[in-house]
C-alpha cells in the first residue's frame, strides 16, 4: 500500500528567487511511501484550482477544467508509514517546467509500493499553479521569462532547483524532520530523478550536494557545467527520439564525456517528451492524444521499470540485468554508444 502526504516548507535562508519580494523561499512537496494497510483515504491527483489552471496553460480544451481534481490516485492521504528505521531509500523527483510535481505520480507511486520513500518537489511559481497552506496559489511568475531568446534561462532554473533539492533533503533527513516518518529514511541511500528541465536540474544538484548518490534525468536537455574533474556517481540518460547521441541537442554528448562513473544512455524512439510523464494516462480523459507511439500502459510499464531497476542497482546493490545491454522484455529500448553515435 502506499501512502501520500503533503508538506509546507519554508527556507528563511534566501528570498525567493521567482518573486523577490517573498523574502522567504516557500515550497509545497509530495512524499509517497510505504504504508500500513488499510489505514488513510483515496488522495485526490490535485485540488480543483490546480487542475483549472494546469489544462487551461497547456491549452487542453477537450475536458471540463476540474478533471484532474475528480481523478483519484492510488495513494491513500494520511496512511500510516510502514518501514524499519533507516530502512528506506529517498528518491527525489523533479518535474518538468510549468509541470505540477503530481504529473510523476505513476512513477513515484511505483517506486513507493517498492519500498522508496519519493518526495516531488514543487518548485514555486514554476508551474501553472501551487497551493500553499489557506487556498494561496502561487502561478507560474517564471513563465514571463523569455526562455527561448535567454540563454541564461535555463541554467538559472536548474540552479534555483538545485538549492530547493538540497533544502528539501534538509527537512527530511536533518535534526529538525518535517515528516513524521522521516526515521525510516536512510540518508545513505539518496537519489533524484526528473523529466525535463527536472532531469536537467537532477545533474546541478548532483554537482551541489553529495548526499545524492546517483541521478537521471528523463529527456532534459542538461546546463550545468560538470568540471574537467568529472562526476563520478552513477547516471542515466532516458531520452525519446529528440536525444540520439551526435543530435541537434548536444548536452548529453557534452556531459558524457565527463560521467566517469557507471553511466548508460538509453533511447526510446517511439516516446514523447511527455511520455515520461502521466499525460499518457491521463490523455483519454483529457481528450488528447496519447503522445508518442507507445501505448499509455506500455510507455509507463518501460519507464518505471528502468527507472526502478536504476535505483535498485545503486540504492540497494541489487544486481540489474535489465541495464546490462537489450532486452527481449523490452525491445522499444534502445542502448546508446556516443562513441559510435548510434544506438542498438
Amino acid at each position: 500500500m502506499v501512502g501520500t502526504t503533503a508538506l509546507y516548507l519554508k527556507d528563511a535562508s534566501r528570498a525567493d528567487p521567482w518573486v523577490p519580494e517573498s523574502k522567504a523561499r516557500e515550497l509545497m512537496v509530495t512524499l509517497w511511501y510505504p504504508a500500513k494497510a488499510r489505514t488513510g483515504t483515496p488522495a485526490a491527483y490535485m485540488s480543483a484550482k490546480e487542475s483549472e489552471l494546469t489544462l487551461r496553460g497547456k491549452k487542453v480544451t477537450g475536458a471540463p477544467y476540474d478533471m484532474l481534481s475528480r481523478t483519484r490516485t492510488n495513494s491513500f492521504t494520511g496512511a500510516e508509514p510502514a518501514g524499519k528505521t533507516g530502512g528506506l531509500p529517498l528518491v527525489v523527483l523533479s518535474p518538468g517546467f510549468t509541470q505540477p510535481r503530481g504529473t510523476l505520480t505513476a512513477l513515484a507511486e511505483d517506486l513507493a509500493a517498492h519500498g522508496y520513500v519519493v518526495a516531488g518537489v514543487g518548485h514555486a511559481y514554476e508551474t501553472y499553479a501551487t497551493t500553499f497552506p489557506g487556498g494561496r496559489i502561487a502561478e507560474c511568475v517564471a513563465c514571463d521569462s523569455d526562455s527561448d531568446s535567454d540563454p541564461g534561462f535555463g541554467p538559472r532554473v536548474t540552479a534555483v532547483r538545485a538549492a530547493d533539492v538540497s533544502f528539501v533533503l534538509d527537512r527530511l533527513t536533518g535534526p529538525d524532520a518535517a515528516w513524521k516518518g522521516s526515521s525510516l529514511i536512510d540518508r545513505s541511500r539518496i537519489a533524484m530523478a526528473g523529466q525535463s528541465i527536472g532531469g536537467a536540474a537532477a545533474v546541478e544538484s548532483m554537482l551541489k550536494d553529495s548526499r545524492i548518490r546517483a541521478g537521471l534525468d528523463m529527456d532534459g536537455t542538461t546546463y550545468a557545467r560538470i568540471p574537467k574533474g568529472g562526476l563520478s556517481r552513477p547516471f542515466l540518460f532516458l531520452g525519446s527520439a529528440g536525444h540520439p547521441p551526435g543530435g541537434r541537442d548536444n548536452s548529453w554528448d557534452r556531459d558524457w564525456r565527463l560521467l566517469s562513473g557507471w553511466k548508460r544512455w538509453l533511447l526510446l524512439p517511439g516516446a514523447d517528451h511527455q511520455t515520461f510523464t502521466d499525460v499518457p494516462l491521463l490523455a483519454g480523459a483529457l481528450g488528447i492524444p496519447v503522445p508518442g507511439s507507445l501505448s499509455a500502459a506500455g510507455s509507463t510499464e518501460v519507464v518505471r521499470s528502468y527507472v526502478r531497476a536504476f535505483l535498485d542497482l545503486h540504492l540497494r546493490g541489487r544486481p540489474q540485468p535489465l541495464l546490462d545491454g537489450p532486452s527481449p522484455r523490452y525491445p522499444e529500448v534502445r542502448f546508446c554508444a556516443p562513441e559510435r553515435k548510434d544506438c542498438r
